[in-house]
C-alpha cells in the first residue's frame, strides 16, 4: 500500500518498532537492516534516538534491541482513558438493530450490577430497568454472566452478603442450584434470565472483560417471553458471545 504525506524518519522509526516488537528476544542492527532494507547506519541512528526516549532498550550482553517500558506507560494511559459506554455504544446499537428488543449494558460494583446504558428497541416492553438503577446478581442475566466469571469465594461472599430473595416464582434461591447454573454459563458463554427477575420478561446476556481479564460488565437483550422463545434464545446465543468478544477486545482484553 502506497503511503502519502509520510515523514520518512518517523515512518522508519515506526517500522523498526513494529519489527522489534514481533521478536521476544529482540533484534540486532544487522537483522533489522536486512528485514526492512535500510542501511545499518540509519537503523543505528534511529534506534539510538528511540533508546533516548525510552521506546527501545538495548540488551547490552546480546547486542540486541527490544521494546522499552515507555510503551507500558502509554498503554496504561490508553486503558485508563477508555470509556466503556462510548466503546460499547456501536455494539449495543447493532444488537438493537438486529433484534428490535431492549438492550442493556451494566457494570459490576460491590456485589451488584448497575445499569449504565439502555436502548429501548422498537418493540413495546415494560421493564423496571433504568440507567443508574442497581440490581441483584442472582436473578438477572447480566448479574449471572458476571458471577459465572468471578472466583467462587467471591461469589459465595456476594450471595451471603446480598442474599438470594425470590423476585418471582422462577428465581433461583438455592445456593447450590445457582452454582451449578454458573458452571453451565461458563461453558456456554452466555446466561439466561427466564422470568427470574420480572414476570413475562426473558433476558440473555454475556460478560464483558477488561484489560486485566476481569468480568467488569455485561451486555443483555431483554424481551417478552412470548418472543424470547427457546429457539430464538439459541439463535441469539452466538450473537451475544460475538458481541462480548468484540467489546472485550476494545477494552484491551486478550483471550
Amino acid at each position: 500500500m502506497q503511503r502519502e504525506n509520510v515523514v520518512k524518519s518517523v515512518s522508519r522509526a515506526l517500522d523498526i518498532i513494529a519489527l522489534v516488537g514481533m521478536k521476544k528476544g529482540g533484534l540486532g542492527v544487522t537483522e533489522i537492516a536486512d528485514q526492512i532494507d535500510i542501511n545499518k547506519s540509519s537503523v543505528f541512528r534511529t534506534l539510538s534516538t528511540l533508546v533516548q526516549y525510552g521506546y527501545i532498550e538495548q540488551v547490552h550482553d546480546k547486542g540486541k534491541y527490544k521494546l522499552g517500558y515507555k510503551f507500558l506507560d502509554i498503554s496504561s494511559k490508553l486503558l485508563e482513558s477508555i470509556d466503556i459506554r462510548t466503546e460499547a455504544k456501536p455494539f449495543l446499537q447493532e444488537l438493537e438493530n438486529k433484534t428490535n428488543e431492549v438492550i442493556h449494558l451494566v457494570v459490576y460494583d460491590q456485589g451488584e450490577v448497575v445499569y449504565i446504558e439502555k436502548l429501548e428497541g422498537t418493540e413495546t416492553l415494560r421493564t423496571h430497568s433504568r440507567v443508574g438503577k442497581r440490581a441483584q446478581m442472582h436473578c438477572t442475566s447480566v448479574g449471572k454472566a458476571i458471577l459465572a466469571n468471578l472466583p467462587e469465594n467471591d461469589v459465595l461472599e456476594i450471595l451471603e452478603r446480598k442474599g438470594m430473595p425470590a423476585h418471582t416464582d422462577y428465581t433461583i434461591t438455592e445456593k447450590e442450584a445457582l452454582l451449578q447454573e454458573l458452571k453451565q454459563i461458563r461453558v456456554r458463554g452466555y446466561s439466561l434470565d427466564l422470568e427470574e427477575n420480572e414476570y413475562g420478561i426473558t433476558c440473555i446476556a454475556a460478560p464483558v472483560f477488561d484489560h486485566l481479564g476481569n468480568a467488569a460488565a455485561a451486555v443483555s437483550i431483554s424481551g417478552p417471553t412470548t418472543r424470547m422463545t427457546k429457539d430464538r434464545l439459541n439463535q441469539l446465543g452466538p450473537i451475544m458471545i460475538q458481541t462480548s468478544q468484540k467489546l472485550s477486545a476494545r477494552l484491551g482484553y486478550v483471550r
